[in-house]
């Protein structure tokens, strides 16, 4: 059959037949168009927007799970991704189009460092008025000066013994002033020592021990067998070794002021806490009788005495020139030995004008107050403060007319510290406490 423009052409056929010029150029620039085509870049797939850099988390490491938008638009899967495309670092500060000049950080600004340290907490001392020796008056004061300072526990121990030294000033011996008993007048009432012990007990506390250096008659006098045995607390008389066989020398360690060591009773090494119950009063010597003061009482009188001299203690005194240092080094140099763990001071019903009825100025008072502290320095400054006192004060200020000043020596020593602006006062602030003493003159 005959091929006519009606009909397909064969393949085969229409390569076999000749073609012209024309249709070569033709078919030529059709074959390059389409060469030309077929080399053209093919766009890639439009990225996938990640989410704005400042919302995203900073990376700590080289990403090795799932692959990010980044890396699907790359088609590699574990491709670490362009630094265009990198979130920025949240600690990096962005700068928002929309702000002003004024909002881009000078180059040359110190950047503002935040101390994340936290501070370090004043020492505490407290105050409570107490006008009596009544027993659930005295408790109920005593309980709300712990529990202002944050309790006993972070001093004693699940079962841990405590020895409670306290002052029985002249012993058995000595007269209390007219219409007053020794406890209401120089000693430490055992009604004090009774009430904290109630709440030593409560706080976990095992053994106790009621301590001083004035022998076994003074505890009876003032009053303190009754209290020891409802108490179950064992009394003891510092002067001698009982219950052990001799005594323990205890250092200073150094920058000792007047003595390198104390000979001390056993008992006081041995007992995981010890406190100083002490009387609030002024003193000829040392300005005033605290829980520093009371600490003095803890040496046994044997090794200080000196022939001739019916003062106790005269060794720690010396002559009248030395006192004025030896007498306060020496209040110092025992607290280094044997520190206390808490003080607290009966000035319900005291004297002023001195210690004890050999100093002539002495006259009964009733102050009414309480005071406490963990910090023995500290406790002593407050109450020096509550006497009417400046505790910072020297020598011949003052109350310290006849020595220089243990607290601000003791502060020295890195004991405490008696600038009041360094101590929180809980309780009663001290403008409400205060109640002038008149000092120790003689």
């Amino acid at each position: 059959m005959a091929k006519t423009e009606d009909h397909p052409i064969d393949k085969a056929d229409a390569l076999s037949r000749p073609i012209s010029r024309r249709q070569f150029v033709a078919g030529l620039a059709s074959l390059m168009a389409l060469l030309a085509a077929r080399c053209k870049p093919t766009p890639g797939p439009t990225p996938t927007p990640t989410a704005t850099p400042t919302s995203a988390p900073r990376p700590t490491s080289t990403p090795t799970g799932t692959p990010t938008t980044e890396a699907t638009a790359t088609g590699t899967s574990t491709a670490t991704p362009m630094p265009t495309d990198t979130p920025i670092p949240t600690d990096t500060p962005v700068l928002s189009p929309t702000k002003g000049p004024t909002s881009v950080p000078s180059p040359t600004a110190t950047p503002v460092v935040t101390s994340t340290a936290t501070p370090v907490p004043r020492p505490k001392a407290a105050i409570a008025r107490c006008a009596s020796y009544d027993r659930n008056l005295v408790e109920q004061q005593v309980r709300a000066l712990v529990e202002d300072l944050g309790g006993l526990q972070d001093i004693i121990k699940p079962g841990g013994s405590v020895a409670i030294k306290v002052n029985l000033t002249g012993g058995a011996s000595t007269q209390p002033p007219p219409g007053r008993s020794l406890t209401e007048a120089y000693a430490t009432h055992p009604e004090v020592v009774r009430a904290l012990s109630m709440i030593l007990r409560q706080a976990g506390a095992g053994q106790l021990y009621i301590v001083e250096a004035w022998g076994m008659d003074a505890f009876t006098v003032c009053g303190y067998e009754p209290v020891a045995q409802e108490l179950g607390a064992e009394l003891v008389d510092l002067n001698v070794e009982a219950p052990f066989s001799d005594f323990i020398v205890v250092p200073v360690g150094a920058g000792a002021f007047v003595y390198d060591g104390f000979p001390l009773n056993r008992i006081l090494e041995r007992v995981d806490t010890f406190i100083s119950v002490a009387k609030m009063k002024c003193h000829y010597n040392a300005g005033v009788t605290l829980s520093l003061k009371n600490q003095i009482g803890c040496t046994p009188e044997r090794f200080y005495h000196i022939e001739g001299n019916l003062a106790p203690r005269a060794a720690m005194h010396g002559s009248a020139e030395e006192s004025v240092t030896r007498v306060p080094g020496v209040i110092v140099d025992i607290n280094r030995a044997n520190p206390i763990d808490f003080a607290l001071i009966d000035g319900i019903m005291t004297v002023e004008g001195g210690e004890g009825p050999w100093i002539a100025s002495v006259a009964p008072v009733s102050p009414g107050l309480l005071v406490a502290g963990k910090n023995p320095v500290c406790t002593d400054a407050v109450a020096t403060a509550a006497m009417g006192f400046d505790p910072t004060t020297e020598w011949p200020a003052t109350p310290f007319l006849h020595g220089r000043n243990h607290l601000a020596m003791a502060r020295a020593r890195g004991l405490g510290t008696n600038v009041l602006d360094e101590i929180e006062v809980r309780g009663v602030p001290i403008a409400e406490a205060r109640f002038p003493f008149k000092p120790a003159i003689g």
